[in-house]
Order: structure tokens, then C-alpha cells, then sequence
């Protein structure tokens, strides 16, 4: 029976994981299309609008998120106890107090956006703050605390980046391919070999950003998970955050403001908590909620 220390590290270890896999296909992207095309100046224009474009995102998101989630501050006397227990364990995870958020929104469901700590705020739904009592409000708040000090806004803008850069060079090169100028400059060495790089080359550009997405939505749900344990640490009552996750799944119904840009970012699917099946679980942004569940009450406090 797993500890929430060693699910912690698990979890850890397999996000960094994933990310390791994902800057070996950058490389090697990167060095395909460098060897196809013998030029750099490519890559270096892509890599300078990725940067540029998810830097812009980076200082923005809070805002962005926030305006998409209709979300209004929070008035501090009308909402004392969420005020209070966000306090409390701000103070217990050592973290500075974040903005409050309210979002009009009868489903419940909550998230934490923000560049980093000092410039963090947590949204919850109205409807979150009329189902869930004051166990499972912490459960919810103390998950969404962990994103704040696990730093998963800047893990998140660090895939977005990687996956930008992957989209627009797959783009490039088979849009030069469509319209003929794809061919590579120079005398073609290598024979059969060479021919061979060629189509494993350009089969993995084509399909690179499939590939990239799939392992953005993994790490995201490799996020989520270490955000459980790490509420469950900071709670020391893994049961708030597994009764809250069995509220907001039964609710079942999406939010009136669900977005795919910002579906990542919330504690469940806003588009509806029922698990998915089969294939279709590699595009969850979000581990089933069941294996969530149970994940938490096998944990020994």
C-alpha cells in the first residue's frame, strides 16, 4: 500500500519522464529537419516566434484564464470561510496568499492560475461552494495550492513552448513539401541509408504533432495526480479531496463556461466529470476520477 510520500515521488519521477521524452523528439526533429534541408535559419525563425508567442502567454495566462472563466474577485466578507481556509493552508505550505476568484457557475469545479507564486489566484464555482462541506472544500483548495507550490503553471508553459515549436516546424516542412519546395539542397549521399532517414524522417514530422499532444495531455494528467498527493499531504485527510472528487463526478453535468484552452487547468473535466473509455483516455486532460478516488483512500497518512 503506497504512502503519500512514495506516490509523491512516483509521480515526480514519471512527469520528468515524459518530459525527457518529449526534448528527445524536439532533438530529433530538430536535427531531421536541420540534416533535410542543410539549413538552420528555419529552425531559428520558428524557435524565435515559438518563444516570443508563449512568452507573451506566460505573463498573460492568469488573465486570459481568468476572463474565459468569467471569474470576478471574491468578496472577502461574503465568502469569510473560503477566505480563511485558503489562508490556512497557504500558511501550512508556506505560500503567499493567493487572489480569490468566484466563477457564477452552478457545476462544481475550481482551478489555480498564475506565472508563480507571488502572482497566483485560485477560481472556485459557486456551485463548488454550495455542494462541498468544509473537509472537501480543503481537499479541493489544498490541490489547488499544490499546483501553486509545485510550480505547474511554469511546467505547463514550458510544454506549451515545446509543443508550439513541434506544430509550427511539422507545418513548415510539409507545407514546403506540398508545394514543391521540399527538396533537399545538395548531392544526396548516404544511398539506401540515407533513403531510409528520409522516410522514417518525414513520417515522424507528419505525425510529431500527435505525438506531441498526446504527451502534453499526459503530463497533465501526471500533474493532476502529484497535485492529489501533494493536497492529501498538506490536508493530512486524503478523504476531503476523494469525497469532493465523488460529489463533482455524480454532479456530471459541464460547466457553462468550459473551454478546451483552459480545460487543463481545472481539479475535473469542465465538460463532465464520467470517465472516458478505451482509446479515447490517451486525450483525457484528466486521470479518470475513479483511479483518482481510489488512489487517495489507498494512501496511509
Amino acid at each position: 500500500m503506497a504512502t503519500l510520500y512514495t506516490q509523491q515521488g512516483r509521480n515526480v519521477r514519471r512527469t520528468w519522464l515524459l518530459m525527457a521524452v518529449f526534448l528527445v523528439i524536439v532533438a530529433a526533429i530538430g536535427w531531421f529537419i536541420s540534416y533535410y534541408y542543410q539549413s538552420p535559419i528555419i529552425l531559428v525563425v520558428a524557435v524565435i516566434f515559438a518563444l516570443g508567442m508563449n512568452f507573451a502567454s506566460y505573463w498573460y495566462s492568469d488573465k486570459i484564464s481568468l476572463s474565459l472563466a468569467r471569474a470576478v474577485p471574491a468578496d472577502r466578507e461574503a465568502n469569510l470561510e473560503l477566505y480563511r481556509i485558503i489562508e490556512n493552508l497557504a500558511i501550512t505550505a508556506g505560500l503567499p496568499m493567493p487572489k480569490v476568484y468566484i466563477i457564477p457557475d452552478p457545476a462544481p469545479n475550481a482551478f489555480a492560475t498564475g506565472r508563480d507564486k507571488e502572482h497566483a489566484s485560485v477560481a472556485v464555482t459557486s456551485g463548488l461552494l454550495g455542494m462541498m462541506d468544509k473537509n472537501e472544500l480543503q481537499g479541493v483548495l489544498a490541490h489547488e495550492l499544490s499546483h501553486i507550490g509545485n510550480r505547474d503553471i511554469l511546467l505547463s508553459t514550458v510544454v506549451v513552448v515545446l509543443v508550439g515549436f513541434i506544430a509550427i516546424m511539422a507545418h513548415i516542412f510539409t507545407r514546403s513539401m506540398w508545394f514543391g519546395g521540399g527538396r533537399r539542397r545538395g548531392n544526396d549521399k548516404g544511398g539506401e541509408a540515407g533513403a531510409i532517414i528520409m522516410i522514417v524522417g518525414v513520417v515522424f514530422v507528419i505525425l510529431s504533432p500527435i505525438i506531441a499532444q498526446l504527451i502534453q495531455l499526459a503530463i497533465s494528467r501526471r500533474r493532476e495526480s502529484l497535485a492529489d498527493t501533494d493536497g492529501a499531504l498538506l490536508t493530512r485527510y486524503p478523504e476531503g479531496l476523494a469525497s469532493a472528487l465523488e460529489k463533482i463526478q455524480a454532479y456530471g453535468q459541464p460547466m457553462q463556461t468550459a473551454n478546451n484552452a483552459t480545460a487543463h487547468l481545472y481539479i475535473s473535466n469542465p465538460f463532465g466529470a464520467g470517465a472516458v473509455k478505451g482509446l479515447a483516455r490517451l486525450f483525457m486532460t484528466h486521470p479518470p476520477t475513479e483511479e483518482r478516488i481510489k488512489a487517495l483512500r489507498d494512501m496511509e497518512v
